[in-house]
């Protein structure tokens, strides 16, 4: 899952989430009504539309700070991952 989410065995609704943070991640501009019709078919409610929105976001923005601002990773994060994991 960590590779690559579209290839998990996953719920309907855990992948629209996804395609969702991916959408409002890579390209906002882009957004529509129909994506957010997509998480309501899904099962979502509009709360949880909601705090999908808002954290995604919200590490959207703590990312951009960090990247901003010359922050280091931990040494952890650049560990290599084993195959299990």
């Amino acid at each position: 899952m960590r590779d690559d989410y579209r290839q998990a065995d996953i719920s309907h609704a855990d992948r629209s989430m996804l395609d969702y943070a991916i959408k409002l991640t890579a390209e906002p501009w882009a957004l529509e009504q129909q994506d957010v019709e997509q998480l309501r078919t899904a099962g979502f409610s509009d709360g949880a539309i909601l705090d999908i929105n808002q954290i995604t976001g919200y590490f959207n923005f703590v990312n951009r700070l960090a990247d901003g601002l010359g922050v280091e990773l931990e040494p952890y994060w650049k560990e290599p991952r084993s195959q299990n994991t």
